[in-house]
């Protein structure tokens, strides 16, 4: 499936429909709230936001929470979220990495949830979410077991067919973080190619920037 044929502005719409993404966001969000590492006081960034699913969803919990996004009509979605509903705390953002546009500040805690398999090159990206989270602040990963490319199918916008666990904790061991800790986020069950039904897990991955 081609870029032109499937893309994420053209789902922005009907994208909070899905009931499983829904679902999905909840499970994460509560997984990462039992790991007992929101604070009022922190400031978070979500990388690939998307319509704001899980921010919203954080953002009771802390001071303020960014959302960036490379989808422009996800943004919009987002956008229509904060001002309809009054969420005060909540910035939408628009950036790109890949055409060269630059994420700075200083976040207490870097959420990326169900995006890094779309990132063609992990380790730039992890390099960066060290440079922007706060000393003694965190990271929250959360993403996909490893799938046999099977959970999203014939699409060109993924370049990863899930994560290894010890893999990936490796890699943030290598640009800095510490105190790394993995623990299954849920299970989403949907259909296939090959016409059958598949589970598929989704971690949660925490890591901590040194002081």
């Amino acid at each position: 499936m081609s870029r032109e044929t499937w893309s994420f502005d053209k789902e922005a719409a009907s994208w909070d429909q899905n009931p499983g993404r829904v679902k999905l966001a909840h499970d994460i969000a509560q997984a990462i709230s039992e790991e007992r590492i929101l604070t009022p006081e922190m400031d978070v960034l979500e990388f690939g936001c998307g319509t704001g699913l899980l921010t919203v969803l954080l953002s009771p919990h802390v001071r303020s929470v960014t959302g960036v996004d490379s989808s422009r009509g996800m943004l919009d979605v987002l956008r229509g979220k904060i001002e309809g509903d009054g969420l005060a705390n909540i910035r939408a953002q628009y950036l790109d990495i890949e055409k060269g546009d630059s994420l700075e500040g200083a976040y207490d805690l870097v959420v990326c949830s169900m995006t890094l398999h779309h990132v063609r090159e992990t380790k730039p990206l992890l390099e960066l979410f060290h440079t922007i989270t706060a000393p003694r602040g965190y990271v929250c990963l959360a993403d996909l077991d490893p799938d046999d490319g099977q959970f999203h199918g014939k699409n060109d916008t993924v370049f990863h067919a899930g994560f290894d666990r010890a893999t990936l904790r490796e890699a943030l061991l290598q640009v800095g973080f510490e105190d790394i800790r993995v623990r299954t986020a849920a299970q989403v069950v949907k259909p296939i190619p090959d016409g059958g039904v598949r589970s598929f897990g989704i971690f949660l991955m925490i890591g901590r920037k040194r002081g």
